[in-house]
């Protein structure tokens, strides 16, 4: 005997359909990393602006996050095949197959296009390297992650672009300041995506990803907690900068220059131990690094 759908069963289903949707297209701009985009643009734009206008801020906000969505839909697409081998993103939409290329190649170009715009609003200059950071995230980092462990220090541009684009958007210039916060980020970036790659090693192999810095295949070793070491000292040793430009005041300084040295001293730990607990630990302490120093650097010059 057929069974007959009622109307709350049909409505259920579309319900159900949304939510997927929804959710697949969160996991195709990679939702919580564009935030973290829109983020430190965000800080940028604040520390560069004398005073500024909210609807200015969601204006940037918008225009980052849809050009960081962009680059991340291009990256999946590029990398469908890669993702389906790793279990930490074998359920993205292209990899599982929910979402065909051509659905998520167009809507990259929609946000590319949008993002873009809406930097323009600003000025050229914050749209233009709006437009470096998508392709050099999309088309060069993303290829080149099978071909050697530079691809870190190459995609570490795109992911510090935010903030240049950021101050770019508030001053309409490329100045040391805009430079020095590149640095925090760029410096940043160093310990803690090694970290995530040593804590995640086995996961990436399986898709030929091997992204530590070391001339052996698993760079699991000390010359990889050397170099995290080098980078987290370099964030400490710039930690005066921001207060001797005079974008904020000494609180800031002493803040960014705490969390620095505990960021160090987890890069060292790891060194010492190079096991995958204090690998997490790392990987941990980044996390709260970045939203600490960042979100201090605002409040003092507030």
């Amino acid at each position: 005997m057929a069974t007959i759908k009622t109307g709350e069963d049909s409505t259920g289903n579309i319900s159900q359909s949304i939510k997927q949707k929804i959710s697949d297209y969160k996991l195709l701009t990679k939702f919580r990393l564009s935030l973290l985009v829109v983020f430190s643009a965000s800080i940028a734009f604040i520390l560069g602006s004398s005073s500024f206008i909210w609807q200015d801020l969601l204006i940037l906000s918008l225009g980052g996050f849809l050009l960081s969505g962009a680059a991340s839909a291009l990256n999946q697409v590029l990398e469908k095949d890669l993702d389906k081998l790793m279990t930490r993103t074998a359920k993205r939409p292209l990899a599982d197959g929910r979402m065909d290329v051509s659905e998520a190649v167009l809507v990259a170009g929609l946000m590319s296009v949008t993002g873009l715009i809406l930097l323009a609003y600003f000025n050229a200059l914050a749209a233009v390297f709006g437009a470096i950071s998508l392709v050099s995230y999309a088309f060069v980092y993303t290829p080149l992650k099978r071909v050697s462990p530079i691809a870190v220090w190459v995609g570490a541009i795109p992911g510090s672009l935010p903030m240049v684009i950021g101050w770019i958007a508030a001053t309409g210039s490329l100045g040391p300041e805009a430079l020095l916060l590149f640095s925090i980020q760029f410096f940043w970036q160093f310990p803690h995506f090694w970290a995530i790659a040593w804590v995640a090693y086995e996961d990436y192999a399986k898709a030929g990803f091997y992204l530590l810095p070391s001339k052996e295949k698993d760079g699991r070793n000390k010359s990889t907690a050397l170099q995290a070491i080098f980078y987290a000292l370099c964030i400490v040793l710039i930690s005066p900068l921001p207060w001797v430009l005079g974008m904020t005041g000494i609180i800031s300084m002493i803040v960014m220059f705490l969390a620095s040295m505990v960021y160090l001293w987890y890069a060292v730990r790891l060194y010492q131990k190079c096991d995958k607990k204090s690998a997490l630990k790392l990987m941990f302490s980044s996390f709260v690094y970045l939203p600490v120093v960042l979100i201090t650097l605002v409040i003092d010059k507030l």
